[in-house]
């Protein structure tokens, strides 16, 4: 085995793959600290994408259709998981006064506990990145990931 295959075998695999492969890689880092504090703070029913409908919800944005775009789901797959977070006391789900086809989410006490688990260990991530790359670093890394969803929206 020469020098270079040998370095490239000791290569962690974030150091061999591209960008797609490292915002997926990348994304663990935030999903794994959030699972483990909800977790350590008995929400460990949480459901997959249910920090991202808590944090939406939280900021006033609980259009279904939205979260379906912004998932990448469809509106049934949203539909579905919303039954299931009201279920579990997270949403509360009402008309909406004035237009009532339409459905106003709102957070139970539950649900803005948890919302408040989520935020915390997704911040402590950040701080744990600022720390590793300065704020230069994360405010470049920021810049490119916003031109991603500049592309993506575009695209859409």
């Amino acid at each position: 085995m020469t020098e270079g295959e040998l370095a490239m075998t000791e290569a962690a695999w974030y150091e061999r793959i591209g960008i797609p492969g490292l915002l997926r890689g990348a994304r663990k880092a935030y999903g794994g600290a959030i699972r483990q504090a909800f977790e350590d703070a008995g929400f460990d029913d949480v459901p997959r994408n249910g920090a991202f409908v808590l944090a939406r919800v939280y900021d006033g944005h609980s259009e279904a259709a939205a979260l379906a775009r912004e998932l990448g789901i469809s509106k049934q797959a949203v539909s579905q998981l919303i039954d299931i977070m009201v279920m579990r006391a997270y949403l509360e789900r009402a008309p909406d006064a004035d237009d009532r086809r339409r459905t106003v989410l709102t957070l139970t006490p539950r649900g803005k506990a948890a919302a408040t688990v989520s935020w915390e260990a997704a911040t402590a991530v950040d701080e744990e990145l600022t720390r590793r790359l300065g704020l230069a670093g994360v405010a470049d890394l920021r810049a490119g990931l916003i031109k991603l969803c500049e592309m993506a929206e575009e695209r859409d």
